[in-house]
């Protein structure tokens, strides 16, 4: 526990020295008071037009600012040769990955609280507030996707070489689920008997964080009803008392499986070095 505190700790203190940490908090800042132009020529309260918009940017810019930002941090370790020094301590492969991954998610969520608390405090100011609920799943939404990015962020940076490489990957996968992904998704399905599209589109879903935080989301704000037949169950469980704690559930599935992957990989390039 002592070692995976002080990880965190030193992840925390390279991430604000980090100069992306700042290029990504300005333009996250930048980000979220153009929103409230959006908010102040239709005000935000449910699923709408704007709402969707608003998703849409959002689910554009977070995910590949986390995925830049976690897997150059791991790539750094081996370019640096942080790691091999690291590795000489008596400091487990577990708690080197889990205060990886604490510390970056702190830097990250604390960027994106920032950017929220600004435009909740300059919406307030104009007189033109956003409405709470609404605000509330936003914030819930860009948190979502960061902790569920960040968890590829370490899996790309545990398989890539150098900074380059993990470039490439980052772009590669933040295309595929979030820009890509509705092709993709009619191309896979298009070629599947109609018994398999209900149960591969589940699996596929959860596969995808950026598909699965953005349903949860949509559904929360009402606007189930745009998602059509395939996504009833979705719809069902969600708006459940206890979908909330399912989903928080999953989430927490879904990191610890992409950490315990990311520790077989670095503890078999420690067992080999």
């Amino acid at each position: 526990m002592s070692d995976m505190l002080q990880i965190t700790k030193r992840e925390l203190k390279t991430g604000f020295r980090n100069s992306w940490s700042y290029s990504f908090l300005v333009l996250f800042c930048t980000f979220s008071l153009s929103l409230l132009l959006l908010n102040a020529q239709n005000p935000v309260e449910g699923y709408s037009g704007t709402t969707g918009s608003m998703l849409n940017l959002i689910l554009y810019l977070l995910p590949l600012m986390t995925l830049f930002l976690g897997s150059f941090s791991l790539t750094a370790e081996k370019e640096d040769g942080s790691w091999q020094l690291l590795s000489t301590y008596p400091i487990g492969t577990l708690s080197f990955i889990t205060g990886k991954y604490l510390g970056l998610a702190a830097v990250l969520l604390l960027i994106v609280t920032f950017g929220y608390g600004l435009m909740g405090l300059v919406s307030g100011l104009l007189g033109n507030p956003i409405d709470l609920l609404t605000y509330l799943l936003f914030l819930a939404f860009s948190c979502g996707l960061v902790l569920l990015f960040l968890s590829v962020a370490l899996l790309i940076g545990s398989l890539s070489r150098n900074r380059w490489q993990a470039l490439t990957i980052s772009v590669s996968i933040w295309f595929f689920a979030v820009i890509g992904w509705p092709t993709l998704l009619l191309a896979i399905l298009g070629q599947m008997p109609y018994l398999w599209i209900k149960p591969l589109l589940v699996v596929l879903t959860f596969l995808n964080p950026a598909e699965l935080v953005r349903l949860f989301i949509v559904i929360k704000l009402g606007g189930g009803s745009i998602l059509g037949p395939e996504y009833y169950q979705w719809v069902s469980w969600v708006q459940q008392p206890s979908g909330s704690a399912i989903f928080v559930g999953m989430c927490l599935l879904w990191v610890s499986c992409s950490i315990l992957v990311v520790y077989v990989i670095w503890e078999r390039g420690r067992s080999r070095a």
